[in-house]
């Protein structure tokens, strides 16, 4: 496996090693042991999630509060997301910093979300299988949701997309508003 740090050097992109032919492909896509040892981490998954989307859902920018903030290993397997970590950790060098990057079936790349970032993600393919590991359990009491167009974060969100919202995530905070 490969890890790379991104511009906010916490958020990590996580490249596994695929084998594949004519036939196919393999990979491993999680293995406790080489994660600790390739990212120098060590989180424990307590809980799977799996969501099916159209083109155009925006998700996010969620969060949970302490003592629920979660950690997440995300990654896309079928189509493809434009996703997005938003550091909000106070004190942080990099509060109020954003990285995006694709994540599709094509390139399985993975990305871990340590604690303290919104996260969220646009569906930019007919539809996309999302998948991910998080560090704590759903806790709806401490979720909370960052406008995914807050203009101080000010995510530069794929174009030509409009953006599919639920009712819940219409209701984004601004960041200014955002506490850990």
């Amino acid at each position: 496996m490969k890890v790379t740090p991104t511009a906010i050097p916490d958020v990590l992109i996580i490249e596994p090693k695929v084998f594949g032919d004519e036939r196919g492909f393999f990979f491993e896509s999680f293995n406790q042991k080489a994660f600790n040892e390739a990212t120098g981490l060590d989180v424990n998954f307590v809980q799977d999630n799996h969501s099916r989307s159209a083109k155009g859902v925006l998700r996010g920018l969620h969060y949970q509060v302490p003592p629920h903030a979660q950690g997440k290993l995300v990654r896309v397997i079928r189509g493809s997301v434009f996703d997005v970590a938003v550091d909000i950790r106070q004190g942080s060098p990099h509060l109020g910093h954003w990285v995006g990057m694709e994540l599709s079936e094509e390139n399985h790349k993975q990305l871990w979300i340590p604690p303290g970032f919104a996260h969220g993600f646009l569906v930019l393919s007919t539809s996309a299988d999302f998948l991910y590991k998080t560090t704590d359990y759903y806790a709806p009491q401490h979720e909370r949701c960052i406008a995914w167009n807050d203009p101080t974060i000010n995510v530069h969100w794929p174009e030509g997309v409009m953006p599919l919202l639920s009712a819940k995530d219409q209701l984004g905070m601004p960041f200014g508003k955002t506490r850990l």
